[in-house]
């Protein structure tokens, strides 16, 4: 096979013959690849693969988020009165046979989070009993009608396919985020951080390779041996299939070669040292949790002081993270399951019994005590109880 050296001299045109050189004159024999970076896809399955169940960041993140979400204790208001017993808590507390509250709605955050959609089918289960289920989200698809509204959800469980009608009188609801260039899915927050995720991953991957393979770097082969000559055809080809094959890539980072007569190992590439892994990794780390809204500091990423205590960044993860998303969904489920029930029921959530905002709620019952202008009955209102006669 001949090759044409890019700094050949050509002749002027004509017929006349390129000059070539053989590919028997080789000497040297470099080792590299550069091109597109391979990324996780953004469906439900590989972000839950590869983010929840892979990456420890990810993973803790998820989970900080749809247990706290999870476990805020629900509130149902008849106009302003605060109702302690109706149907639709019941159902809220045990939502089907299977599940308790607080771990129904810690797997529904869960799917906001990882798929950026949340299906739930409302089941009559006979006797004038409700059941509330969870669709897992890779198995549904949104059927919208003629004009492109959505109507109902297309269930498939194996061979089996179903719908469940979205309709005002339907039985099923569909929750997203927000998705600018979706009109039926929302968007997982967990796809914002795809690239710090995978470079997390990689990294890793990486890093345990060369501790494998005796943390080796890669570099170049070259050929001069001390009576001269080049490598034939057969030898070159067969050297670079043997580098490709059996030093290529992360999964063989740092083999260590076997070098015959006149070959000479030179490094090019920078040393794991160099490139500083650890600190590329908490980069990531800190961008998955930026993308979820989990401060950092409660991660145990080093490197990031935006708060001054833990106790400040755990007040802050609730108030711009769990509790801006148990509003949304409660303001949504309630507007789904209220007709349901034949009442005109508001449901909110009791942020009062958030063991996070503790603190908070206590300098707020301070300054409101400490107002000497308020009567008792105005300072109940004041943080929600209402008056003695109401």
């Amino acid at each position: 096979m001949a090759w044409t050296w890019p700094w050949a001299r050509r002749p002027g045109g004509g017929n006349a013959s390129v000059e070539r050189k053989q590919a028997g004159g080789y000497g040297f024999v470099a080792l590299h690849a550069q091109g597109e970076p391979l990324w996780t896809r953004r469906d439900y399955v590989s972000l839950s693969r590869e983010g929840f169940m892979r990456n420890p960041v990810a993973h803790r993140a998820v989970r900080m988020i749809a247990e706290a979400a999870g476990s805020v204790p629900w509130l149902l208001y008849a106009g302003e009165e605060e109702l302690s017993e109706h149907p639709l808590l019941d159902l809220l507390a045990r939502p089907n046979h299977r599940q308790a509250g607080p771990g129904f709605m810690e797997v529904l955050y869960g799917h906001l989070l990882l798929s950026g959609n949340a299906y739930v089918e409302l089941v009559e289960a006979g006797a004038g009993a409700r059941e509330m289920h969870l669709l897992r989200p890779d198995r549904v698809t949104v059927v919208p009608d003629a004009n492109g509204w959505p109507v109902a959800l297309e269930h498939r469980a194996g061979s089996v396919k179903r719908r469940v009608s979205l309709e005002e009188d339907g039985t099923g609801v569909h929750l997203t985020l927000f998705h600018p260039l979706d009109d039926h899915y929302g968007f997982a927050p967990l796809a914002a951080a795809l690239m710090a995720l995978d470079i997390h991953n990689a990294a890793a991957r990486w890093t345990k390779a060369l501790l494998d393979n005796s943390a080796r770097p890669s570099g170049a082969l070259v050929y001069a041996p001390k009576e001269g000559g080049n490598l034939s055809d057969e030898q070159f080809d067969r050297l670079k299939a043997e580098l490709e094959q059996g030093y290529a890539g992360a999964a063989k980072a740092g083999r260590p070669l076997l070098l015959e007569g006149g070959l000479d190992w030179k490094v090019m590439s920078l040393s794991p040292r160099d490139m500083d892994f650890m600190e590329a990794r908490n980069g990531a780390a800190r961008d998955i949790a930026l993308a979820l809204g989990v401060p950092p500091m409660l991660l145990g990423i080093p490197g990031d002081n935006t708060y001054a205590n833990y106790q400040e960044a755990n007040r802050a993860f609730y108030r711009l993270t769990v509790l801006p998303l148990v509003g949304r969904i409660a303001k949504e489920l309630g507007g789904f399951l209220a007709p349901r029930f034949g009442g005109d029921v508001r449901l909110w959530l009791d942020a009062d019994q958030v063991e996070g905002l503790a603190a908070e709620r206590e300098a707020l019952w301070a300054r409101v005590n400490d107002a000497s202008f308020l009567t008792d009955d105005e300072k109940r209102e004041a943080v929600g109880y209402g008056s003695h006669g109401g």
